[in-house]
């Protein structure tokens, strides 16, 4: 079942349990997904891939609105943002831990042959395609430059 079905079947249970809350995440990423479709030049269907880049944009959108409602002192909006996330969340390949990320950065970087922080660019480039929807990139920055800088 295509992401596009799955998220319209959810739409249906959400409308028919009168989870409104869930109902209007839902409906965001269905609006994200037919608007991505219906670009200039964009294929009829979203690749698997596509459909995952898109949910991490959205993703990584709803966490950073969070945390500048937090800081704003917008409890209430920062949690209905972070109701979003997690709807998202729910399409999203399963995150991996920092340490499973540690061990897979470091089995890169010794594949690559990488020896310092002059070589961060090319690690970065195998990196975030082996690791494209199993980890976020801000996180595989991180961990890339302090594996690099000891």
């Amino acid at each position: 079942m295509s992401l596009k079905q799955q998220i319209d079947t959810d739409i249906k249970n959400a409308m028919k349990a009168k989870n409104k809350e869930e109902l209007q995440a839902l409906r965001s990423i269905k609006s994200m997904i037919l608007l991505a479709e219906s670009e200039k030049g964009a294929e009829e269907n979203l690749t698997e891939d596509a459909e995952m880049k898109l949910l991490m944009k959205a993703a990584k959108q709803r966490r950073e609105s969070a945390d500048t409602y937090k800081s704003n002192g917008r409890e209430e909006l920062a949690k209905a943002e972070l109701f979003e996330l997690d709807v998202i969340e729910r399409y999203l390949p399963k995150q991996m831990s920092e340490q499973e990320l540690r061990s897979k950065l470091e089995d890169i970087i010794s594949k690559i042959g990488a020896t310092g922080p002059q070589d961060m660019g090319k690690v970065m480039g195998v990196a975030t395609k082996e690791l494209a929807g199993k980890a976020d990139g801000k996180m595989i920055s991180q961990l890339v430059k302090q594996i690099l800088a000891s």
